[in-house]
């Protein structure tokens, strides 16, 4: 007899389309984030050498669901990179750094 209560989730594949202008990616140094009731906003910047201007290379706009998956998943991604790389070393003694 065949249990029909817990049904199998369809078979999907996610497809992603990345446009010729995103290829390169966008190099970023820094985040500032920042949130209201319903939405997490992360802007990723870049601050050049000797500059005071950041610009935003990236804005992500999410749900705080949402965002916790990323930080699950950034944390899951960061452990298996410091498994085959070694352990990221963050600099001491600078607070927070340029990510807040």
């Amino acid at each position: 007899m065949t249990d029909t209560t817990d049904p199998k989730p369809p078979d999907t594949t996610l497809r992603v389309h990345l446009d010729e202008a995103q290829l390169g990616g966008a190099y970023v140094n820094m985040a500032r984030i920042f949130h209201n009731q319903t939405e997490l906003v992360i802007d990723a910047l870049f601050l050049p050498p000797a500059s005071t201007v950041a610009k935003v290379g990236a804005r992500l706009v999410m749900h705080p669901v949402h965002a916790k998956q990323l930080l699950r998943a950034l944390a899951q991604n960061l452990q298996s990179y410091e498994q085959k790389f070694g352990e990221i070393v963050l600099p001491s003694g600078q607070g927070p750094g340029p990510f807040n």
